[in-house]
């Protein structure tokens, strides 16, 4: 793509001003959608820093500098609660979560390309980039995806490089938005978007960080250090404001709650622990942590993960299960991810509990439906020429 804007885009304005913000959202609020990107940096920092908001519309392509000295972005947040203005973004969820820490609240109504397009037939998780090509018959110049966001003045380069997210975007979302309409698969999207606007989805919480290093043991007593520790890293992590591995690595944690030190001499002879970091701050609240775990009466410690409950997979009905989902999939061209994951195939071919994703909504329609049919011996697949063929008893040839 030319760093030049197609001549039906709006030439991209560099908003650093309050005054030229107010404007700006003003005139976007009397539209039906507005396009939205950010830049942000978090290599540093446990919170994203956001450094620029990019906004489209008919007749805007606005750069906004969210670092600019002065500059309230309350009209900004305005915007993105307005319920008449769908705000539109591509694999929105850091976006979105950004805009969550800043106004407190999720961007309503919202459309992620991305989800619309694996819902319309683009496969997993199709990129910004191929759906400029096939929808907005754009290439994007990738020079600046790794810029430093945070540094100033931003160059004229950077400047349209982040226009052109927002530019594109907006053909990108009428093609996707007028082909969902004419397929009856609009409300498909807007049961997905469900889960990228509630603020849950993003909520990280500290008692069970401990889960996500999936521990190898049924020591409970150390599983309750590792709880107590992995809670003090986030909630450290937050605090000093870096991210949690740089406060301290995984393997450095597993060490700790292993050796459960009781001083900063013992705490500093764990694997990635500095002398400086034992003795410090951090270090006297991460011992005080380890203390209260070992004071913990049994009853309170955790419980090792466990296998799920219930019965068995077969195998068997399992890669049954994934050719429906195939099928499927290739039938109504959404991507096959979309309808289930592996995990569900596994559960829909040892019980099938009514709360799965793949047996609710617009997927139960598509595939779980057939699914459930398949699992009860109600339905059977053959081979009709190059092609997979549900046979349904009774029916016809």
């Amino acid at each position: 793509m030319s760093r030049r804007p197609a001549a039906a885009d709006p030439e991209p304005v560099l908003i650093t001003t309050t005054e030229q913000l107010v404007p700006l959202c003003e005139r976007l609020r009397q539209e039906p959608f507005v396009t939205v990107d950010t830049e942000f940096m978090r290599e540093r920092t446990y919170w994203p820093e956001l450094c620029v908001v990019q906004l489209g519309g008919e007749n805007d392509t606005a750069v906004v500098d969210a670092l600019a000295p002065g500059l309230d972005l309350s009209p900004l947040g305005a915007l993105l609660a307005d319920e008449h203005v769908v705000k539109v973004f591509h694999a929105c969820r850091q976006d979105v979560e950004i805009f969550l820490l800043r106004y407190g609240a999720t961007p309503q109504p919202l459309f992620d390309t991305q989800i619309a397009a694996m819902v319309a037939g683009f496969g997993d998780q199709a990129s910004y980039d191929s759906l400029a090509r096939a929808l907005a018959n754009a290439s994007i110049d990738k020079a600046h995806r790794f810029s430093d966001w945070s540094a100033r003045p931003l160059s004229p380069a950077q400047i349209a490089y982040a226009a052109a997210d927002v530019t594109h975007l907006r053909r990108i979302y009428v093609a996707l938005r007028d082909r969902l309409a004419k397929d009856g698969r609009l409300d498909w999207v807007g049961e997905e978007m469900a889960a990228l606007t509630d603020p849950a989805t993003y909520r990280t919480e500290p008692e069970t960080a401990w889960e996500k290093l999936r521990p190898r043991t049924t020591n409970r007593r150390f599983l309750g250090v590792l709880q107590a520790i992995a809670a003090w890293r986030e909630r450290e992590a937050q605090r000093v404001n870096i991210p949690r591995q740089r406060l301290l690595r995984d393997e450095s944690l597993l060490e700790v709650a292993a050796t459960a030190p009781a001083d900063a001499a013992a705490l500093a002879r764990a694997r990635g622990v500095t002398e400086g970091f034992a003795r410090g701050k951090s270090g006297a609240s991460l011992l005080a942590a380890i203390e209260a775990a070992k004071a913990l009466p049994e009853a309170d410690l955790p419980e090792a993960p466990r296998e799920r409950a219930g019965p068995t997979a077969s195998p068997a009905l399992v890669a049954l299960l994934k050719v429906l989902l195939a099928a499927k999939a290739e039938e109504h061209q959404v991507a096959p991810r979309l309808l289930a994951s592996s995990d569900e195939l596994d559960r829909l071919a040892a019980e099938a509990p009514e709360d799965l994703p793949a047996l609710q909504g617009w997927r139960r329609k598509v595939f779980g439906g057939d699914a459930l049919a398949l699992r009860n011996g109600d339905l059977s697949l053959g081979v009709e020429g190059r092609r997979v063929r549900l046979i349904r008893p009774g029916a016809a040839g």
